[in-house]
């Protein structure tokens, strides 16, 4: 399986071939065949998506809102100033997208409103210790009093770009890679596990959904993508999501891992407009790629999985 290939002699060939799988076996198709989502599935339930602003993590959110959740749509991205007394988050950097897209947390959450769900912008700088915890205990639990659904998916790369031998890159570029997309994906769960146990204990209901963790990793996990320390973020992603199974088992908490496909985020059919994807890529055909909402449709699927069924599933990666 492509997942398990270690020895694939180009990165190329991993991802056409991972391209030509996910079309052929996607999770959301996988999942029709166990799926418990209704229209709306989401109503009364919370979710958190980090780096809802744009790409996977926007069209994650916006399937949740199309499926009747409450979403709590954070990231870095911003027509205004945060709360009374702090500044707008420090963007050193984000990949370039067209002109005049709206990619910010607040019409994220309109989107969302407009589906059918309620969308809640929280402007935030993620990279920050102490600023995801904040947000699940004053805001978030505060509010609603339980959390059905996390995910993960805010992630940053340098401006330098991400291919390059390791030992040829500043040190910084483990920062970029695995500062926001590792670190504080582990600080995110850590705060927000107690919220999720808590919420595991009131759903009475036989067989109900079980509050779930989502991280959105990679084949790079798996497989040689881009650089060493993508590479070591995305496997210990990877990890931490079967680790995690273990300990909140008992507690009636399942956690997965996303793979997404080939993906037609904003900022790649920007490369693709400027002439950059081919090098940066490797060649891939971004026209047979998968919208971001399509990571969102399988997230919905998954999250509406019985207790049973997902908790059996707990832990493991989701193609």
């Amino acid at each position: 399986m492509i997942g398990t290939n270690r020895r694939l002699p180009q990165v190329v060939l991993l991802w056409q071939v991972m391209a030509m799988f996910v079309a052929a076996l996607s999770t959301t198709t996988a999942l029709s065949f166990l799926s418990m989502a209704t229209p709306m599935s989401g109503t009364g339930r919370v979710a958190v998506v980090t780096g809802a602003s744009r790409g996977i993590g926007r069209g994650i959110a916006l399937e949740l809102g199309s499926a009747g959740y409450t979403v709590y749509c954070l990231g870095r991205s911003s027509r205004s100033t945060l709360d009374e007394g702090t500044t707008t988050p420090d963007i050193d950097f984000q990949r370039p997208v067209a002109e005049g897209l709206d990619l910010t947390v607040e019409s994220a959450a309109e989107e969302i409103t407009k589906r059918g769900g309620f969308g809640i912008a929280v402007p935030c700088d993620l990279g920050k210790d102490g600023v995801i915890e904040d947000i699940l205990a004053n805001r978030v639990q505060k509010a609603n009093d339980r959390l059905d659904l996390l995910v993960c998916s805010a992630y940053t790369t340098p401006p330098t770009g991400i291919r390059g031998e390791f030992w040829k890159q500043d040190l910084n570029m483990w920062d970029y890679v695995n500062g926001l997309g590792l670190r504080q994906v582990y600080a995110a769960c850590r705060a927000a596990a107690p919220i999720l146990i808590d919420t595991a204990k009131k759903n009475t209901a036989a067989n109900a959904a079980p509050p779930l963790i989502c991280l959105v990793s990679s084949f790079g996990g798996k497989s040689y993508t881009f650089n060493v320390a993508y590479g070591v973020g995305k496997a210990a992603i990877d990890r931490l999501s079967l680790d995690m199974s273990y300990q909140l088992q008992k507690y009636g908490v399942a956690t997965t891992t996303l793979y997404p496909g080939l993906v037609k985020t904003e900022a790649n059919l920007e490369m693709e407009k400027d002439g950059s994807w081919a090098e940066q890529s490797g060649g891939l055909d971004l026209s047979v790629g998968e919208s971001p909402g399509f990571s969102g449709k399988a997230v919905v699927e998954l999250a509406a999985l019985g207790k049973d069924v997902m908790m059996e599933r707990s832990g493991s990666v989701e193609v």
